[in-house]
């Protein structure tokens, strides 16, 4: 009798409780709807740049927003181990390969292992132009007009006196190729004015690294004595030329970066580098994972989509909250 009464009071609870709704799931985080849907393998030039490290943090997180994994690694400028890690996206069967890549023209091949496998390939920042391979879009800076932006500040910085200057290039991006491309058919078209001429009296390699681009400057401060003023591809190169300029005791020179990386910006702000035509490699990454997500969608993408650059001068510095 006393077990027929307690099974009869654990019904009338069931029947007052709603014995047909299933049991409270105790508070935690949300359980996903689905799994991952895929991954994306990318690898960057480099990750000792903040540049591209900030590019690789963005498609990670953006990815991962949009139910993507990404594999981000560096190809440290080695077009042969950033092949490797190509083909290491093949066999994993990586949804979409983003590179940015070490050599636009030695790194065909291996593009060209990735389309035959049917994986969709995008470039960031630096492109692939070459013929024989299909890139479905680059995502980029807009390099030449950047260059030009470049090219403009400098004119400003040297004034009516002009002078000689020396180009820090990196030859092996594309990128730089198109930013010093910019730069030079404004400095051409100052000069066909015939206002004071500014003259292209060096261009030499800084591999887009500090340490080569305090060789390069150093080397053109011997050449050219009257040195007034240096354009670099990108902020490390010419932070590395300033150390140079203040070792030699040359700080009137004035340099034209490019980039905008946060220790460019504070090196503006302290006049230590006249201005930077500025990139945002966070929208890169941003916009290269929604690249992907339109294009599995079947989505038809342009050849490549532009990010305007915008001067960063020391005005610029003073206002910027994220300086000292």
């Amino acid at each position: 009798m006393k077990y027929k009464r307690l099974t009869f009071l654990a019904c009338m609870l069931a029947l007052l409780t709603g014995c047909d709704k299933p049991a409270t799931v105790p508070s935690g985080p949300p359980i996903p709807d689905a799994k991952v849907k895929g991954t994306i393998g990318v690898s960057l030039l480099t990750l000792d740049n903040p540049f591209f490290k900030v590019i690789g943090d963005n498609i990670t997180s953006e990815g991962k927003k949009r139910g993507y994994e990404a594999i981000v690694v560096s190809g440290d400028k080695d077009v042969a181990k950033q092949s490797n890690q190509i083909k290491d996206f093949i066999v994993k069967k990586v949804s979409a390969i983003v590179l940015s890549p070490c050599d636009s023209k030695s790194i065909i091949p291996v593009i060209q292992e990735a389309n035959a496998a049917g994986i969709p390939v995008f470039t960031v920042d630096i492109p692939c132009n070459e013929s024989g391979v299909k890139i479905v879009t680059q995502i980029a800076t807009d390099n030449f007009s950047g260059g030009k932006e470049a090219g403009n500040a400098m004119i400003e910085a040297l004034g009516e006196a002009g002078g000689k200057i020396a180009v820090l290039h990196f030859k092996q991006a594309e990128s730089c190729i198109l930013r010093v491309l910019g730069f030079r058919e404004v400095i051409d078209a100052h000069n066909k004015k015939g206002k004071a001429k500014i003259e292209i009296v060096s261009e030499l390699e800084s591999g887009g690294a500090k340490d080569m681009g305090y060789k390069a400057a150093e080397d053109a401060l011997q050449a050219h004595a009257d040195l007034r003023g240096i354009f670099a591809i990108n902020d490390p190169a010419a932070l590395g030329a300033r150390a140079a300029l203040e070792k030699a005791g040359k700080t009137q020179v004035l340099i034209v970066g490019f980039d905008g990386q946060p220790e460019g910006k504070q090196a503006i702000k302290d006049g230590k580098i006249y201005a930077d035509p500025i990139q945002f490699p966070d929208k890169m990454g941003v916009q290269i994972v929604d690249a992907i997500i339109r294009h599995s969608k079947g989505e038809t993408l342009p050849p490549q989509m532009l990010i305007p650059t915008s001067l960063y001068r020391k005005a610029d510095g003073q206002k910027d909250p994220e300086l000292k």
